[in-house]
């Protein structure tokens, strides 16, 4: 647990990112880069970790309860009660035989007192099964928390990687829209000298203008896309300025369903789910803790003044040690005993259920992988087969032999076969990298860390 805490620190300082919650980087960032940035910047990492820092304070709490207390007071007390009279005065050592001089009537009216008591107590918890079993839970559960954080971590990771990849492929698209742009004007420029020429018609003209300005709207919704994506990743990484990327990604590759299969119950969210169950069990023990006596040690010492405070006029100290067992709690024992034990069955039919949903999420991102795989190698065909058909068609119709129509359909199919083929590539990327997550290798896989298996 602490090794992959001090490897996650470790990547957090890969770069210094001191300003650039500030202000947005002129220089475009890599993609481990943009992921350090994100783990040291984004708020909701921020703010885990202070959780956990919590949760680490939780153990010293529960360790003081073990710990010897010394206190510190000063009380003041005014009293005409006849017994406390002459256990004050006794306390000063200002009894006298004077006091004796008129009883039992003295005794009876003593008149007013005061008294400042000044005293130092110390307190020696020497057994206390439940405090001991507390802490032992907050230990447990500060390594939980630790591993909810660390997955945490890999979310964040995974929604950098895809976001990043997103800036990448709407750079595509822009490419796309603009060259579909770039075509749609050609066919305009063909059609006015087909026009002029006589050898066209004006409604090829009309048709060919409504074609460039479907494109223009095309690449004005790409650029806002990039321009969202952009933010989008700034947003990831702590700052509210867009982005710019280096538009560099790691190799992502596919290996057999069984080797992501073999990992999945290692992610940091199942661990801490086993660990909860265990901590649940525990919660038995503290549940069961009060048929055990408790034993502490107690020693205090005391200065008595009948004016101000601080003052000596008397002093004594009392020590002694105290046992206490409750030997009937009306059933709260009993009771408790049996809800602790109906938690840890909870706890145990959730990461059951955990595991089963981690098996089936592997098992259905592998699928998606292949099937993003295999749409990416027929979005490489339709393109092809896109590009020759409009070649062919605008041979027929520079030739008059197609009207323009079957030109816009034939640059449209092309269009779509481009804007699909990015898409696709996407597609298969993003797949991967949500494998490899929910697998739990995702750091692995990103070489973000050695492979510590």
């Amino acid at each position: 647990m602490k090794k992959k805490l001090i490897i996650s620190l470790i990547l957090m300082l890969f770069v210094s990112t001191n300003s650039f919650a500030e202000e947005a980087k002129t220089q475009p960032i890599g993609f481990k880069e943009a992921i350090a940035i994100a783990l040291e910047n984004n708020n909701e990492i921020k703010g885990m970790k202070n959780s956990l820092a919590a949760s680490e304070r939780d153990i010293g709490i529960s360790r003081s309860y073990l710990m010897p207390k010394i206190s510190i007071g000063e009380d003041f007390v005014t009293t005409n009660n006849p017994a406390q009279v002459f256990a004050l005065k006794l306390n000063q050592t200002r009894l006298t035989s004077a006091d004796f001089a008129g009883a039992p009537g003295s005794f009876n009216s003593p008149g007013n007192i005061t008294n400042f008591l000044t005293y130092g107590l110390i307190q020696i918890p020497v057994y206390n099964k439940a405090s001991i079993e507390a802490l032992k839970m907050a230990k447990i559960q500060y390594s939980s928390n630790g591993y909810v954080y660390l997955r945490k971590q890999e979310e964040l990771i995974k929604n950098v990687a895809q976001n990043y990849l997103q800036i990448g492929t709407a750079n595509e698209y822009i490419n796309v829209a603009q060259q579909g742009l770039k075509e749609a004007k050609e066919h305009l420029r063909i059609a006015n000298v087909r026009y002029k020429s006589e050898l066209g018609l004006y409604s090829d003209v009309l048709r060919a203008k409504t074609e460039v300005s479907e494109a223009e709207q095309r690449l004005v919704t790409a650029n806002k896309n990039l321009n969202v994506a952009k933010r989008s990743l700034g947003f990831l990484l702590g700052t509210r300025n867009s982005v710019e990327i280096s538009n560099t990604t790691p190799i992502l590759d596919l290996k057999t369903i069984d080797y992501y299969q073999s990992f999945m119950f290692n992610r940091n969210d199942v661990k801490a789910m086993e660990i909860n169950v265990q901590n649940a069990k525990n919660g038995i023990r503290l549940a069961q803790a009060d048929w055990f006596p408790t034993l502490n040690l107690n020693a205090s010492y005391n200065l008595y003044n009948n004016n101000y405070p601080f003052g000596a006029e008397g002093n004594n100290y009392i020590a002694g040690a105290f046992l206490k067992w409750d030997a009937f709690d009306g059933n709260k024992r009993h009771y408790e005993t049996l809800k602790a034990k109906d938690k840890t069955r909870e706890a145990e039919q959730y990461l059951e259920n955990l595991k089963n949903a981690v098996d089936f999420k592997v098992f259905e991102s592998f699928l998606s992988v292949e099937e993003a795989n295999k749409n990416f190698e027929l979005s490489q065909i339709a393109l092809q087969s896109a590009q020759e058909g409009e070649r062919l068609v605008m041979k027929r119709w520079q030739a008059s032999l197609s009207p323009i129509v079957d030109v816009l359909d034939a640059q449209t199919n092309l269009d779509r076969a481009r804007a699909n083929l990015v898409k696709s590539s996407n597609d298969l990327k993003a797949q991967l990298i949500t494998l490899y997550f929910e697998s739990g290798v995702l750091k692995e896989e990103l070489a973000l860390e050695n492979n510590s298996k």
